[in-house]
């Protein structure tokens, strides 16, 4: 019995590393999101954190203000989905083989 302990031990300590090493390459990751066929880009981190925004010149009109503010929330909501994406994708990688009960989500 202490053997199967010793060995869930050595998983649980294996599962942990797993998690930290995804953890930092979740937050290494970028993404792209753009609105408004390219008159506005956000790049963002793999903590959401906002890392660049460019505009389009042609978008600095008065007229333009709601179109503009519309346009880069679109943008860093687009890229929060692909962030999302890139997440999920890169956690199924390192969890394929792991000895995790079926249904089970990670991050807990």
């Amino acid at each position: 019995m202490m053997k199967n302990f010793g060995d869930m031990m050595k998983q649980a300590a294996s599962l942990q590393k797993k998690m930290e090493e995804m953890q930092e390459t979740i937050a290494g990751m970028e993404a792209e999101g753009t609105a408004g066929a390219g008159l506005v880009k956000v790049m963002l981190n793999g903590k959401g954190y906002a890392s660049k925004v460019e505009i389009n010149p042609e978008m600095f009109r008065e007229d333009e203000k709601e179109v503009l503010e519309d346009l880069i929330t679109a943008a860093i909501n687009d890229a929060k989905a692909k962030l999302e994406t890139q997440s999920q994708e890169q956690m199924k990688s390192m969890t394929d083989g792991l000895p995790l009960p079926p249904g089970m989500k990670l991050p807990f």
